[in-house]
Formats: structure tokens, C-alpha cells, sequence
């Protein structure tokens, strides 16, 4: 099993069929790896309400620049990243354009939601790009 984060807290993973970008025909819910190119999907965008966006390692950091392609394209479903990221993580996740996360239960365990709401609560602050801009 998986546990959903968002900013409104932990939340079971629901099932639901999805594929990976090879196997995508008429789907609405795709698994992109961190070797992906996010624009393969482009004309598809609006029929899929689901993206996951696989980090196999917490030091593995390509799929920060996937969920950013994605939002430039356009995209404005449901975006999460997918695997063992970590709280310290969520709101650079939130900045680049990720809902949330789905992270495995043993991660949940080590880390509960209430390290999480902490990153959640700020995401949108020390945002350095917004200090630059100003």
C-alpha cells in the first residue's frame, strides 16, 4: 500500500488503473519514470487527469524538472510524485508544480503526516525565485 500527501494531510492510496507512457492508449492516468520526456504527452494532456512521476531515490532529483515541464505544457490535473521522497522535500514538490505525494507505507511510518503539515504549512514561503522577482 501507498499513503497519499497533500497539503490537507495523509490519505490511503485509492486503486485505480494506471499505465506507463508506453502503454498509454485511451487511459486517463499515466506513470512517467524519471528518464521520461514529459513531451511525449503533449496533445494528450487534457485527457489524462492523473500523472505520477517516479523518484527512485530521494537524491534522484530529474523528476522536479519533469513536474515543471508538465505545468508549462499546460497541465492541470492531478500531478503526484511517486516513491520514497521525504518531508523535507514537499515544498520544493509544491513549487515545481507537484499536488502531492504517494510514498510508501514504511515512509509514512518513519516520517508521519505531522512532519509533513510543517513543510505543507510554508510551501509558498522562502520561495527565493519570488525575492529575486520583486
Amino acid at each position: 500500500m501507498t499513503i497519499i500527501v497533500t497539503d490537507a494531510g495523509f490519505a490511503p492510496a485509492t486503486q485505480r488503473e494506471i499505465v506507463g507512457l508506453a502503454d498509454l492508449t485511451d487511459q486517463t492516468a499515466v506513470d512517467l519514470s524519471n528518464t521520461d520526456d514529459p513531451s511525449a504527452l503533449i496533445g494528450r494532456l487534457d485527457q489524462l487527469t492523473l500523472i505520477r512521476v517516479a523518484f527512485p531515490a530521494f537524491n534522484d532529483g530529474r523528476a522536479f524538472t519533469i513536474a515543471r515541464r508538465l505545468r508549462e505544457f499546460g497541465y492541470t490535473g492531478q500531478l503526484l510524485a511517486l516513491g520514497p521522497v521525504i518531508a523535507d522535500q514537499y515544498a520544493m514538490l509544491r513549487r515545481v508544480g507537484f499536488d502531492g505525494a504517494e510514498i510508501p507505507d514504511d515512509l509514512a511510518a518513519r516520517q508521519p503526516a505531522d512532519q509533513w503539515q510543517f513543510r505543507a504549512a510554508d510551501w509558498r514561503q522562502h520561495h527565493y525565485q519570488a525575492r529575486l522577482r520583486a
